[in-house]
């Protein structure tokens, strides 16, 4: 499988994801500058974390414009993966690979810490690697990461079980104080209808190597391994 991460001018964590990609899960990966157009080579595409464009205008926004994310739109488009992480996440959403949007935390403060996430569906390739329900540890580091969209695209959300991932305590309950950023229905990560489009603002990239003793988000990435690529 070979894996393309996407480089905007204010990325900073593509390093981490190729490092996963490349050094623990030990698969082909290509760094790909935004003014490129051809991923006719990659079956997943990452686009990273970070602040691409200084995040001016509001996050995402300028990065939608870059010649690489038609690009990326006709890869979704033909069935291969598509994985956004925080950065990545709010431009899925501006590009309209994704539905709702990422706006300013509830208590309009940066928030850098560990938090646990409810996985909610197992039957995705992103996802196929966890148990049902497991409660699981990824890091998060965000000004902008409060999920939020319309009461109709909410409910589609639900409806199509298009949430794979929730913000909860350490038992997997939904309480206030479980919601670092305030996101509506505590979503931290949903999919296209297709499921092949992930958007999280957690990072699994983060916590996917034993050294640091954290290693929750690295059966995102090793389900991925056992899946039928698209042609």
């Amino acid at each position: 499988m070979k894996f393309g991460v996407i480089v905007f001018p204010g990325s900073n964590c593509d390093r981490d994801m190729a490092y996963v990609t490349r050094d623990v899960l030990g698969q082909s990966t290509r760094m790909i500058w935004h003014q490129e157009t051809d991923l006719s080579d990659c079956d997943v595409v990452v686009i990273p974390g970070g602040f691409s464009y200084g995040d001016y205008l509001r996050c995402g926004a300028i990065a939608r414009f870059s010649p690489i994310m038609r690009s990326v739109r006709e890869h979704a488009q033909q069935g291969k993966y598509v994985l956004g992480v925080c950065n990545g996440f709010q431009v899925l959403t501006e590009v309209g690979l994704l539905p709702g949007a990422l706006v300013r935390n509830r208590d309009l403060h940066f928030i850098c810490d560990r938090v646990p996430l409810k996985v909610e569906r197992t039957d995705l390739p992103w996802t196929q690697a966890y148990t049902p329900q497991e409660v699981i540890t990824i890091p998060i580091a965000h000004g902008e990461g409060r999920y939020h969209a319309d009461e109709d695209t909410l409910k589609a959300l639900e409806d199509n079980q298009q949430v794979v991932f929730r913000y909860c305590d350490a038992h997997g309950n939904l309480t206030p104080e479980s919601n670092p950023n305030g996101s509506l229905n505590h979503i931290a990560g949903i999919v296209n209808e297709t499921g092949n489009v992930l958007g999280m603002m957690p990072h699994p990239e983060r916590a996917s190597d034993p050294l640091l003793k954290a290693v929750d988000g690295f059966k995102l990435f090793t389900g991925l391994l056992s899946v039928p690529l698209a042609i």
